[in-house]
């Protein structure tokens, strides 16, 4: 009996290390994820404010890149980027992916520069704020809920496909109301998916991956994380920023 029970007590305690390690390694890489999308955010904020700076002087530019055709195509760089790294995310080493991102990041700090020209920077500072809280505490309900979020996050994510062609179809049509709806309906779906990839991200963690897989999968979280962070600020910019 008493070899039962120091055998007993040798397994229970391998397991309760085991879990323990499990627990750390997973906090590790959510804080990876977390510092690459932050570090994404900041190129985003640096690059987008020091471009307004340089739009300010030149109202030549400024038309040039921001009305008409050419728009357009600022706006479309970023979804290529995205595609190509969806397509090739699994093929890459993780410093190839992580400088992709950061590249993707800058693309669309490029895109954002006008937003210092139409809001005030003070509204600009609040609404940052606003999305910050919001996105932490969907992503702490993400990452704690036992409940699967799966089922809303497919429904969250045909929302996003939706809101991408409204956004391509009112671009021609420059309708407010449209607009007026696209933005309250991204919020709600960025949320949403802020929980779920949040989630997603949590359950994709293997402690048995080798670096370069959970260098990709670090990578690519971040990316998600990043891409619901940033609509979900422009979405709350646009129904709450106080314009010029």
């Amino acid at each position: 009996m008493s070899d039962f029970d120091r055998n007993y007590s040798a397994v229970r305690g391998f397991a309760a290390d085991r879990a323990v390690a499990i627990d750390a390694g997973l906090r590790a890489h959510m804080i990876r994820v977390y510092n690459y999308m932050a570090v994404s955010v900041a190129i985003t904020g640096v690059v987008s404010w020091i471009m307004s700076q340089y739009l300010v002087s030149n109202p030549a530019l400024m038309k040039t890149l921001y009305a008409g055709p050419a728009a357009l195509l600022v706006f479309l760089v970023p979804l290529g980027i995205a595609v190509f790294m969806g397509f090739r995310i699994h093929t890459m080493q993780p410093a190839t992916a992580r400088a992709v991102l950061f590249f993707y990041a800058g693309a669309i700090g490029l895109m954002l520069a006008p937003i210092f020209l139409i809001y005030t920077s003070t509204s600009i500072a609040r609404v940052f704020f606003i999305t910050a809280v919001a996105f932490g505490s969907l992503s702490l309900y993400g990452y704690t809920t036992q409940r699967s979020l799966a089922g809303m996050g497919a429904f969250m994510y045909m929302g996003a496909v939706g809101i991408f062609i409204a956004i391509l179809v009112n671009f021609f049509l420059q309708s407010s109301a449209l607009q007026f709806a696209i933005s309250v309906i991204g919020v709600i779906v960025f949320a949403g998916l802020t929980a779920w990839h949040t989630q997603e991200i949590k359950e994709m963690y293997d402690p048995m991956d080798d670096g370069t897989m959970a260098g990709r999968k670090a990578v690519l979280g971040a990316w998600s994380l990043y891409a619901d962070f940033t609509n979900m600020f422009i979405f709350l910019l646009q129904l709450i920023g106080d314009r010029r």
